[in-house]
């Protein structure tokens, strides 16, 4: 399957996808806020992703994806991330697997059906993580004002 294929692509490149996206996130002006967190905790996070991203699209339950994210969304409340640098995070995530495969496509000749097919598969993995991540902040906001 062609979306396999583009998975372990993007997997077998992890790491020059997380430092590039950490790169992002250090320069945008819409996300300074993620210049508090150590660069290398940065970059674990995006390589983790990226290189068990077929684990999520294929194997991970709704219920997997929400106790994730909202571990995450909590813990970047914690860290006073403002929610919106959180969301441009996410944004900025989901493009760099489209520069990234864009980049790729001009090398390789892939299926359009099966880079629809992934495309739908990410977007949909991406909208739950940022929810239930949004989640998470709501959670430890009601904490804070609780405490």
């Amino acid at each position: 399957m062609v979306a396999n294929r583009l998975v372990q692509l993007i997997e077998a490149h992890s790491d020059e996808l997380a430092a590039s996206l950490v790169e992002r996130l250090r320069h945008s002006s819409r996300t300074v806020s993620f210049l508090k967190i150590p660069e290398d905790s940065l970059r674990q996070a995006a390589d983790d992703l990226y290189r068990h991203l077929g684990d999520w699209l294929n194997n991970k339950t709704e219920t997997d994806i929400e106790y994730r994210f909202v571990q995450v969304g909590t813990m970047r409340a914690e860290q006073r991330i403002p929610l919106s640098d959180f969301v441009w995070a996410m944004i900025i995530t989901k493009e760099s697997i489209w520069r990234f495969l864009q980049m790729q496509s001009v090398e390789r000749v892939f299926d359009l059906y099966g880079e629809l097919e992934l495309i739908h598969l990410i977007d949909q993995f991406f909208d739950r993580a940022l929810y239930y991540a949004t989640l998470g902040y709501s959670q430890a906001e009601r904490a804070s004002r609780a405490a």
